[in-house]
């Protein structure tokens, strides 16, 4: 009968070790190694993330930055020319800057135009202004050479750069209830052509101060002011 312990417990731990394995064979879990593995990534699982749980794009990467506007041609300073026609009989003056040129054409008496238009990057330009009138001539070695064309006459003329107070002038306004409209060009040398329109009727013009641009008109002191495009 003593012998009969040893044999209870020999039972008793096969019959513990049946009921574990059972136990796990019934739950499909395997054991976990001691100091707890790290679970497995989705990429040995074979089980690929959810499109919802990418980062989204930052505010930097999903903003679009409009392009920058291209500077302006005629921005930049400001050129005067000034010469006389081929035949002494008018003066011509253009203003460029950048891609724009004004150019006025004076003999100084009656006859008088305002021309404007484009210069092109080869330095040729192709002015208009009113009853036809219109401009051909090319900017080379500081000097534009050209023909203008007034009242379907033309005109060869050179107009070399100016240095201030030579240029081209103007003053719009009214004096005493009559539109004033006024152009002067001032050669180089101090030589001054110009005329005055008072209600469209024109007339030779009284000279300025080329330091200042005052003029006086009937009586009243005005400002000439540089042509600009």
């Amino acid at each position: 009968m003593k012998r009969s312990g040893p044999l209870y417990t020999l039972f008793a731990g096969l019959a513990l070790g049946l009921f574990m394995l059972s136990l796990n064979a019934t739950t499909g879990e395997a054991g976990t190694p001691y100091g707890g593995a790290p679970a497995a990534s989705p990429s040995a699982t074979g089980v690929r993330p959810s499109k919802s749980a990418s980062p989204a794009a930052s505010p930097r990467e999903s903003a679009t930055t409009p392009p920058s506007p291209s500077p302006s041609k005629s921005a930049g300073p400001k050129t005067s020319y000034a010469g006389r026609t081929d035949d002494d009989s008018s003066a011509v003056s253009v203003s460029v800057r950048g891609d724009k040129a004004i150019a006025y054409f004076c003999d100084g008496r009656t006859k008088e135009s305002w021309l404007k238009g484009n210069v092109e990057d080869d330095g040729s330009m192709k002015l208009s202004g009113k009853h036809g009138a219109k401009l051909e001539g090319r900017l080379a070695n500081d000097r534009i050479r050209g023909t203008v064309e007034v009242d379907k006459k033309p005109y060869g003329f050179t107009a070399r750069k100016a240095v201030k107070p030579s240029g081209l002038y103007r003053a719009t306004t009214e004096v005493r209830g009559a539109e004033v409209d006024g152009g002067w060009i001032v050669l180089p040398g101090g030589r001054q052509v110009g005329i005055v329109r008072r209600d469209d009727e024109p007339s030779a013009a009284p000279p300025i101060d080329p330091e200042t641009g005052t003029v006086t008109v009937d009586g009243e002191q005005l400002t000439a002011r540089p042509v600009v495009p």
